[in-house]
């Protein structure tokens, strides 16, 4: 019977895959969130370190801190029938979610506010050019 074959990334790959430098991956690496192996002075990323380097650029996007996803990382690495694990990730989503939701209905109210001033710009602006002619 054949071993399957694993697939396995450069840095170079990773970097130009998902458009980011060297050096942040490295970074990742130096916060423990990606832990690739080695061969030499090679590093040599799996499967694995690649699904977590698009959760760690997914969740920057969202707002998650670099702690913030590192901590989702270790509970989802522990025991994953724990009851306490579970309950600790479950409040850190719920926690993130409700930071989300007032971001959201923040931007909202911003929109609203420019969408007015750009309404009074545009009155004003008529208002002007009326005058003018």
């Amino acid at each position: 019977m054949k071993k399957a074959t694993q697939v396995t990334y450069s840095i170079s790959d990773l970097s130009k895959e998902f458009d980011i430098t060297t050096r942040s991956i490295r970074f990742y690496e130096d916060q423990t969130l990606l832990s690739p192996g080695r061969k030499g002075q090679t590093r040599i990323y799996n499967q694995r370190d690649r699904v977590r380097l698009k959760l760690i650029l997914r969740g920057k996007r969202l707002g998650f801190s670099l702690a913030e996803t590192g901590r989702l990382f270790d509970l989802y690495d522990a025991d994953k029938t724990s009851g306490t694990q579970l309950e600790t990730m479950m409040n850190l989503i719920a926690q993130k979610r409700n930071d989300l939701n007032q971001q959201l209905d923040d931007i909202k109210a911003v929109l609203i506010e420019l969408d007015d001033l750009e309404q009074n710009c545009l009155n004003t602006l008529a208002e002007v050019e009326s005058t003018q002619q």
